[in-house]
């Protein structure tokens, strides 16, 4: 006969199992996010010659879903909690699939650009909705936990994006844009296994709450915080979008090879917060350590011109990883401990929406910069702001 303890203990375990496989479904769906701009920058160089896209205003391509990602995660997060994150959950998804796959089919730069922008809205909301979903499985420790999880996740998904973006778009360049197809298979799983009471939970925002939060965004140091994080993302976004550029043009790398070169940047950076960027903080203290970042930023974008050998390229990507791998997160850090727990994933979130801004505006300021004069001055432009950033930050210090 079957005890009352083991009755429970097997509805334990059943329910460890829901929540196992819930975890991993909104787990695909935050890595999708990360394909949204790595799928296409190993590809881009094809894309111009292909499409005969003017170089100036190319690069938005790349960049182009980080601003709608930026407008509309938090509109989509409101609504989330109003309406409950699954049902936005299911149809972003869905034109994720739809508006991702339609890049590979169109003709000319403004429908595809307009292609960008609609699945970067869509990532959005995959990004708000899977959050909040995650904030409403799971409470307290167990909660910080299974973020930490969901984050090494996407950036080791963000590592190998380009490499299968590049290896597919090898074959063809269109091929890469049938990446994102992957959202509606997604989207069908997610439905049976996530329609339950606990993940169709919706709440709501007092005006008073919202009100803290502004006045704690006007605060001179949250500023500054977000201002660094959009720097910050620039830079990396000048890397992303015109090393390809330029190793097609130097030693005719094609897709397979800029991937790789991406993927190893990614690796440094994962390295380098995971390992580094805490013990430096500690031992050298946030602004020094953000300062440091950036010098080793600022260094290997701007030897970047003077390398023609495919290992040393390679070894600057990891570098460059580093510094980034070293600044972001002590900035993050310093975003949190200026937030009350309360409004903790508020003002992080925002923070997010800091770094898209920065992705967003690489191109549009560089990509003339690039047209005009070259790639050597594009490069030393990023690297000239990578310095003066680091300068501020020492100059603040002392």
């Amino acid at each position: 006969m079957t005890s009352v303890g083991e009755v429970r203990e097997g509805r334990s375990l059943r329910s460890r199992r829901r929540h196992s496989v819930k975890f991993l479904v909104l787990l695909a769906a935050g890595c999708l996010t990360t394909m949204t701009g790595g799928i296409v920058s190993p590809v881009l160089p094809e894309m111009i010659q292909q499409l005969d896209l003017n170089p100036q205003w190319a690069g938005m391509l790349v960049s182009m879903h980080a601003i709608t990602i930026a407008i509309f995660t938090p509109i989509l997060g409101i609504l989330a909690d109003r309406v409950g994150a699954l049902r936005v959950l299911i149809p972003s998804l869905g034109l994720y699939a739809v508006f991702g796959t339609a890049g590979a089919f169109m003709p000319s730069f403004w429908p595809l650009l307009a292609m960008r922008a609609l699945v970067g809205a869509a990532s959005g909301g995959i990004a708000a909705a899977s959050i909040g979903l995650l904030g409403t499985m799971y409470q307290g420790d167990e909660r910080s936990r299974i973020l930490g999880y969901a984050t090494s996740a996407m950036t080791t998904a963000s590592i190998l994006v380009p490499l299968i973006g590049g290896w597919v778009g090898q074959i063809q360049w269109q091929y890469a844009f049938y990446l994102y197809a992957l959202g509606l298979p997604l989207a069908l799983i997610a439905v049976p296994i996530l329609s339950s009471k606990s993940t169709q939970r919706a709440s709501s925002i007092e005006s008073g709450q919202m009100r803290t939060l502004v006045k704690l965004l006007k605060q001179p140091e949250t500023l500054r915080l977000l201002l660094l994080l959009v720097l910050a993302a620039s830079v990396v976004y000048a890397v992303i979008v015109y090393t390809p550029l330029y190793l097609k043009q130097t030693i005719g790398a094609g897709p397979q090879l800029n991937g790789v070169v991406l993927a190893l940047r990614g690796v440094g950076a994962a390295i380098a917060s995971a390992v580094l960027a805490s013990r430096i903080g500690k031992a050298i203290g946030v602004d020094r350590t953000i300062a440091l970042g950036f010098v080793l930023m600022a260094l290997t974008v701007g030897i970047l011109p003077f390398q023609s050998d495919i290992h040393s390229i390679m070894l600057t990507a990891v570098l460059f990883g580093v510094g980034f791998g070293i600044t972001v997160p002590n900035v993050y850090d310093g975003l949190a401990n200026q937030a009350p727990q309360e409004f903790r994933a508020s003002v992080m979130a925002i923070g997010t929406g800091g770094n898209s801004l920065g992705q967003f505006l690489s191109p549009v300021i560089l990509g003339p910069i690039w047209n005009s004069f070259g790639f050597t001055v594009l490069f030393f432009v990023a690297a000239g702001v990578s310095l003066l950033v680091s300068a501020w930050m020492l100059l603040r210090k002392s």
